[in-house]
């Protein structure tokens, strides 16, 4: 399933959304001026490269920042966008701006750190929004629940349009990382996708969110 829209309308402008979504795409058009071994190179200096992290200096917690700016093709890049686009404002909506922007960060942080702890001696860089854009999937799952995300379904060979309550498409959406997750665990993923990094940002998500909403209304 590929989310089309979503039915749950905000009441300002997402601006850090936007300039979370610039920001990104700014940093893939530096990539698409890079020469395959200057991007190789580039990859591997901002990247995450789990079997080289050490929490205990400063450079891999900059590189944790850097690395969710990076993303690894066309696809990778407009399929993280066009997700936080549909759900990033409506979280930005909740929290505000200045709080947004840090769930988002921190969200990306968690889940460099559950990947690395999955995957410690791995030296493929860890790179993409995924992570800190799953944090905000499982905020919206936690906050708007009922709301309706209009997605593709293929059935066979046809593809049709349906709704389904926000609860259920990420939860169905969580589903599959677990499974992903444990395939890669047992060696028969090979899709290089870091599954455990969406998998810790989204359980970050829902539960930090009850904390950023606490703090911001009461």
């Amino acid at each position: 399933m590929f989310p089309l829209y979503d039915t749950q309308r905000s009441r300002h402008f997402p601006l850090m959304n936007w300039m979370l979504v610039i920001l990104n795409g700014l940093a893939f058009f530096y990539e698409t001026t890079l020469s395959e071994a200057e991007l190789f190179r580039f990859i591997q200096t901002w990247g995450l490269v789990p079997a080289t992290a050490a929490f205990s200096t400063p450079e891999t917690w900059f590189n944790i920042l850097t690395s969710m700016f990076l993303h690894g093709g066309w696809f990778h890049i407009l399929s993280n966008l066009w997700i936080l686009i549909i759900f990033g404002d409506n979280v930005e909506d909740k929290l505000g701006s200045a709080q947004y922007l840090i769930f988002y960060l921190l969200s990306g942080t968690a889940a460099a750190f559950l990947q690395i702890y999955f995957d410690p001696t791995s030296s493929t860089p860890i790179i993409g929004a995924s992570g800190a854009i799953a944090g905000i999937l499982g905020a919206y799952f936690i906050l708007f629940p009922h709301s309706r995300i209009a997605s593709f379904l293929p059935i066979f060979f046809i593809f049709t349009i349906v709704e389904l309550p926000a609860g259920i498409f990420l939860g169905f959406w969580f589903i599959f990382q677990l499974f992903s997750g444990w395939l890669a665990l047992q060696g028969a993923d090979a899709s290089g996708i870091a599954w455990w990094a969406h998998i810790g940002g989204f359980v970050f998500g829902m539960i930090a969110i009850r904390l950023f909403i606490k703090r911001r209304y009461y």
